[in-house]
């Protein structure tokens, strides 16, 4: 039943921002809780943001919830791929992009504790930005969970396919 009104508030989320006609996204850049900075598109606030220089995403592996240990960015929040992705590349824009903000990066990405650096890598996107890649996914943030730890875009069918954490080892979460 959860994940019916997960999905519910994913469509009416991506319905408000059509009809609000918010299409774009503003970079913002935080302090890594890793140690070095991040450069991502969210509208997420959280303490760590700051209008300071940005620099290259940091990811890592933590554990989440029943999932057991998944990627996560520099903030801890879950990290994400997209079933319709294609290649490397990203079919996710507009309300899409503002219900699953991708996970952008200035210079090469870093691994931290468990990611496999041979999975890790980077593609443009249509609006120029570089978005983090692992095995082969790029990867994204769910504008729902409002806290590291949180896990509530995994498993959910919305925007024309289906959405998972992903393990270290490049398989999805379930």
């Amino acid at each position: 039943m959860n994940r019916i009104y997960l999905t519910i508030a994913t469509l009416a989320l991506g319905l408000a921002v059509a009809v609000a006609g918010c299409g774009g996204s503003s970079n913002s850049s935080g302090e890594s809780a890793y140690g070095g900075s991040e450069s991502t598109t969210t509208s997420k606030p959280t303490s760590s943001e700051s209008g300071g220089a940005s620099g290259a995403a940091t990811i890592a592996v933590a554990g989440v919830g029943n999932l057991g240990k998944v990627l996560v960015d520099s903030k801890g929040f879950t990290l994400y791929y997209f079933k319709k992705d294609k290649g490397g590349k990203s079919a996710c824009y507009g309300a899409c992009a503002e219900g699953w903000p991708p996970l952008t990066t200035e210079g090469a990405a870093k691994g931290m504790g468990g990611v496999q650096a041979s999975m890790l890598s980077t593609s443009k996107r249509k609006d120029g930005t570089t978005q983090v890649t692992y095995a082969g996914w790029p990867l994204y943030t769910y504008v729902v969970d409002k806290k590291p730890g949180e896990a509530n875009g995994n498993d959910i069918d919305a925007f024309g396919a289906q959405w998972y954490a992903l393990h270290a080892n490049g398989e999805k979460a379930e």
